[in-house]
Order: structure tokens, then C-alpha cells, then sequence
């Protein structure tokens, strides 16, 4: 067992703090990895605060890690001490059901899909995620990152970037259609920037009225305030795909409606209350409601190499590790363009 200097939360109520713990030996399958950098994701906040119902503590946050293998087991064969890797927000998978064999593992229906954090391993171990100085992940759920791309900004591809990324592949966005992007956040603007990158033309959907220029920087056509029933009113029955990354309480059937025939609008983020839906909304224009949580480990690699390709990586606010809670409480307000990313050397500061 190797001592482990993290940050925690020993409770709902209580803010996140400094914590150490022991992370397992290093198994023949195993890569430890040195974590720089791990992003804040707004379902670290809902799993801190328990609002989801099933958190177990004490927890250590975080599932966005970048940083440098420092250890590998003697049946490694994809990474070697010295290089850069990621781990996005699973870290094991049963393997053997239909989903995990497909490359779905996040789907996996075999009861063994671990998270990185606030899950259990078979052992009964807790998991426990990147808001700390190393992890020890089995080869199978290390990801390969490229020495091309600001390393802190590639963070928070590991969950945001592929929450995003593997809907509009699914549904097999591409040039010509005609896209909508509902919130801009950690997980609107990377929606933003992959449809882009896939040729669609996009519209920018949002409450405020200072992110026009924004958005448009980070690769919409347009934008449009929803607070504007008129404009909302033009674009009825006219879009191929939307995708909505909004986690608080909003109004679907407002969305739904600027479907055209066939059309798809496919929930990522997670509101903590359930929303409601008329039959009619879907039924009249054959549209479909869908959701979607993020890619498996293939698809999750394909996406960082699309990106190393393509120059795409997250918009960041870096924070040092003793900045948590006040992170969350500005994320709470919207208060980050567009995701904070948290420099771990300052763990040991």
C-alpha cells in the first residue's frame, strides 16, 4: 500500500478538506500515474453534496486526471514509466457482459463497473478519485494523452470532453446538419466545439445575454436567448440534433418543439429533479428524447486522438487544490469560463 495525500469531504455537509489514504500496490496489470491535473466536474459537486443519493464517505473527488506514470506492472504493454496518461471516470468494468465487450463498459450490465470515485472495487474497497497526488489504475482503463496539448486543458476531456463527444458520434452528427447546444458550461462549450469540428452548423442556446461572443469564439453560427419566445418561434421544427448540457431544472418541450421530423435532443446533463414531458412534443414529429453518459475507453482514446488532431482541448481556470470550495460555490454561479482545473503540485504546497 502506498500513502496517498488527497482532499476530501467527510460528509454532505462538510467542506472538502486535506485527507490521506492508502491507494493498493501496484498489480501486474496496474499503471500508477502522478497526477498534475485534475479538473472540477459539476457531478463532483452533486456526489460531495449527496444529491444524487448514493455517496459514500469519506470521499475524494474527481475523475478529469492527467499526469505521468511513475510505476508499472510487469504485464503492462501500452505504457511506460515516463509517459503522460488519463483517466476519465471508470476505472474497472465486469468485461465480460455484451455491453463491455462491445467497448460500452460504461454501460456494463455485469454489476462490476467501478467509478473512480464514490464506488466500490469487488474487494469492497472504496474508490477514490484524482483530488489527490497519484492513482493506480488497471492498463485496460488508462488512457494515452499527447504530449501535443496543454496538458491542464486536456483534463477536463476525460469527462466533459467525452460526455459531449460520444452523443454526437452515436448519433452521427456531421456537415450539413443543423445543431443545437442547450447551456454554455464545462459541458455546452466542449459540445460547442466538437460540433463545430464535425462540420454542422451550430446555434448556441443560453439565458445570458453576455455569452454571445463568447460562443461564437468557441465555434457557433449563432446564438439565441431563450428568454425570447419570438426568436425561439423562428427556428420551430428546423433542427437535426440538440444536445443538453443543462443540470439544473429547465423546460424540455421548449427544446423539443424546434426538432424537424425525425429529429433527436439527447439529455447530458443530469438535473437533480425529473422534468416533464408531453407525449405530444415527441409523438407529432416522430422526434426522439434520448440520454447519454460518456464514452467507453475506446471511444474515450479516439476522442483525446481527435483532438490532439484537431487542436481541441477545454477552456480553463486554474486553481490550486486549497481553492476547492470556493470553486464550487463559483461553479454553483456559473462563475468559470469554462472549467476549473486544479494544479496539483499545490497539494504538496
Amino acid at each position: 500500500m502506498s500513502n496517498t495525500l488527497a482532499y476530501a469531504t467527510q460528509s454532505a455537509t462538510t467542506p472538502i478538506t486535506p485527507f490521506d489514504f492508502d491507494r493498493r500496490d501496484v498489480g501486474p496489470s496496474d499503471v500508477k500515474i502522478e497526477i498534475l491535473f485534475c479538473g472540477v466536474c459539476h457531478s463532483d459537486i452533486h456526489q460531495a453534496r449527496n444529491e444524487w443519493g448514493n455517496s459514500i464517505f469519506p470521499m475524494v473527488p474527481g475523475h478529469e486526471i492527467v499526469g505521468r506514470v511513475t510505476q508499472v506492472g510487469a504485464e503492462v504493454t501500452q505504457f511506460a514509466v515516463g509517459d503522460l496518461a488519463g483517466v476519465g471516470c471508470m476505472v474497472d468494468s465486469c468485461r465480460e457482459c455484451e455491453n463491455c465487450k462491445a467497448g460500452e463498459e460504461q454501460y456494463c450490465e455485469g454489476g462490476k463497473l467501478v467509478l473512480t470515485y464514490n464506488s466500490k472495487f469487488p474487494d469492497g474497497t472504496i474508490s477514490q478519485g484524482g483530488y489527490s497526488d497519484n492513482i493506480v489504475v488497471d492498463e485496460a482503463f488508462t488512457l494515452k494523452v499527447s504530449p501535443k496539448l496543454d496538458l491542464a486543458a486536456v483534463a477536463p476531456l476525460l469527462c466533459a470532453g467525452i460526455t459531449t463527444y460520444s452523443p454526437l458520434k452515436h448519433w452521427d452528427v456531421k456537415a450539413g446538419q443543423k445543431v443545437g447546444v442547450v447551456g454554455l458550461g464545462g459541458l455546452g462549450h466542449m459540445a460547442l466545439k466538437f460540433a463545430h469540428a464535425f462540420g454542422a452548423h451550430v446555434t448556441q442556446f443560453t439565458t445570458s445575454p453576455g455569452k454571445e461572443e463568447d460562443a461564437k469564439r468557441l465555434g457557433a453560427d449563432e446564438v439565441v436567448l431563450t428568454r425570447d419566445p419570438e426568436a425561439l418561434k423562428a427556428l420551430a421544427n428546423s433542427f437535426d440534433f440538440i444536445i443538453d448540457t443543462v443540470s439544473a431544472k429547465h423546460d424540455l418541450s421548449m427544446y423539443l418543439n424546434l426538432l424537424k421530423l425525425d429529429g433527436s435532443m439527447v439529455l447530458v446533463g443530469v438535473p437533480t429533479e425529473p422534468a416533464g414531458v408531453h407525449a405530444f412534443d415527441l409523438a407529432l414529429r416522430r422526434r426522439r428524447l434520448a440520454g447519454s453518459a460518456i464514452g467507453g475507453i475506446k471511444e474515450t482514446q479516439e476522442m483525446l486522438d481527435f483532438c490532439a488532431e484537431h487542436n481541441i482541448v477545454s477552456d480553463i481556470e486554474m486553481i490550486d487544490i486549497q481553492d476547492i470550495n470556493a470553486a464550487y460555490d463559483r461553479v454553483l454561479k456559473s462563475d468559470v469560463k469554462y472549467r476549473f482545473v486544479i494544479d496539483m503540485a499545490s497539494l504538496k504546497a
